[in-house]
Parts: structure tokens; C-alpha cells; sequence
């Protein structure tokens, strides 16, 4: 263990950078898909692919005032999601029903962009309420642009435990720099990343979901008095 932290720690930027592609792509062919289910065309599929991919990171470098932002600093970003559009327009069609491995993919992906998300945060002077919200905007924000695009109610806005395990993930990032501040940045990048997968992969197993809003029946609704106004007439 001790050798493998070790190898980390020398190659941080290597190993951060690699899982924020891999996290990248696996966004850009869940937002493919989408957009294939959706019978859009192929210009279509890639905007959605791109818009899943980099979207959360844009938005977020927007926020905090990093400009440009990432994803037209370093254009691999966004030539990666054009090609994984471009693949899933041609693959869904004959692998759409096999594509079980992609929630799993895309809780990785979750946990990576969120560690990301708040650390970027913290490297331009953010507070703590900041530094959470960038990394659940990091993770989420391209999958609300996606279901726009499609007209569908965002699935983080419909009781799915997804968010909610990216915000438990950026408050262990806080509390991480609070009271651990000697944790090293790899070593706070991993705990971040795997409490937050982990925290999605039981939501997933034993289908944790937030309380929805219901109506009540109307013999069991709260029922005010108040005065009438009587409006001078003009």
C-alpha cells in the first residue's frame, strides 16, 4: 500500500489527469445514449456528448472566474467526447441493451469529477460552501444540461440519490481540508472519489432514493381563517 501511495503521490498529475479523461468520456457516451434514445442526429448526439462531457467543468470555471475555462484551454476534452459521440452513434444501435456497465462507469466518473470539481475550487481561494457546491456542479452540471437539451425534468431534481452523494463527497472534501489540513492532495483526491462512488454504488444496490413531493388528500389539508379585506374602492 505504502509503495502503490507512494507511485501515486510522484505521478499525481498523471494519475489525476487520466482519470479526469476517463471520467470525461464515460459523461460524454452516457450523454450520447441519451441522445440516441432520443432519436436526435449525429450533430445532435455530439452536442449532447459534449455538453455531458465538459459541461459541468464549464459552468463551474465560469463561477469561480477561471477563464478560459478548462475545456478550451486543453482541447483533448472536448475532441474526446466528439469522437465517443461519434462512436455511440454508430455502436448504440447494436450494443444499447449490453450497456449495463455504464452506471456503474458513470458513478467512477461521479466520485472523479466531484474530488476535481472542489479542488479546483480550493486552489482559487473559495470558502467551504463554494468548494462543495463547484464539486457537485463539476459532477452534475452536464447531466442537467443533457436532459434540457432532451426536455426532461433533470434526473438530480427527481428524488435519485446522485447529487446527493456528490454533496456528501464535497462536505468530506471541507472537512478534509479543515481539520486534516496535512492530507496530502492525492491522498484527499482518492477519499473524496471513492466515499462518493461507494455512496452511489449502495444508492444503486438497495435503490436509496430522496422523499418525493406528494399532494395530500383535501380532508387532510391545514385550513387558515383569516379576515377579509374590504379595498377601498377608486
Amino acid at each position: 500500500m505504502r509503495i502503490l501511495m507512494d507511485f501515486l503521490t510522484a505521478h499525481q498529475h498523471t494519475v489525476i489527469l487520466s482519470l479526469d479523461l476517463f471520467g470525461t468520456a464515460v459523461f460524454a457516451i452516457t450523454g450520447a445514449l441519451r441522445g440516441f434514445r432520443a432519436r436526435l442526429d449525429f450533430l445532435g448526439i455530439l452536442v449532447l456528448a459534449c455538453a455531458v462531457g465538459v459541461g459541468g467543468g464549464m459552468t463551474r470555471d465560469a463561477l469561480i472566474g477561471a477563464t478560459p475555462v478548462a475545456a478550451f484551454m486543453d482541447s483533448r476534452y472536448i475532441i474526446l467526447c466528439a469522437l465517443c459521440g461519434a462512436a455511440m452513434f454508430f455502436l448504440a444501435p447494436r450494443l444499447d441493451d449490453r450497456w449495463n456497465i455504464i452506471p456503474v462507469l458513470d458513478a467512477l466518473g461521479l466520485g472523479v469529477f466531484t474530488a476535481i470539481g472542489a479542488e479546483k475550487a480550493l486552489q482559487h481561494g473559495c470558502g467551504g460552501v463554494a468548494i462543495t457546491l463547484c464539486g457537485v456542479i463539476t459532477a452534475v452540471g452536464g447531466g442537467v444540461l443533457r436532459d434540457l437539451f432532451v426536455m426532461r425534468i433533470p434526473a438530480v431534481l427527481r428524488s435519485d440519490f446522485y447529487a446527493t452523494a456528490s454533496l456528501i463527497g464535497g462536505l468530506i472534501f471541507v472537512g478534509l481540508i479543515t481539520w486534516f489540513p496535512d492530507v496530502s492532495y492525492i491522498s484527499r483526491f482518492l477519499i473524496v472519489a471513492l466515499v462518493t462512488l461507494l455512496l452511489r454504488m449502495i444508492a444503486m444496490r438497495f435503490r436509496f432514493r430522496l422523499p418525493e413531493a406528494k399532494t395530500v388528500p383535501h380532508r387532510d389539508r391545514w385550513r387558515f381563517r383569516y379576515p377579509r379585506l374590504h379595498l377601498p374602492k377608486e
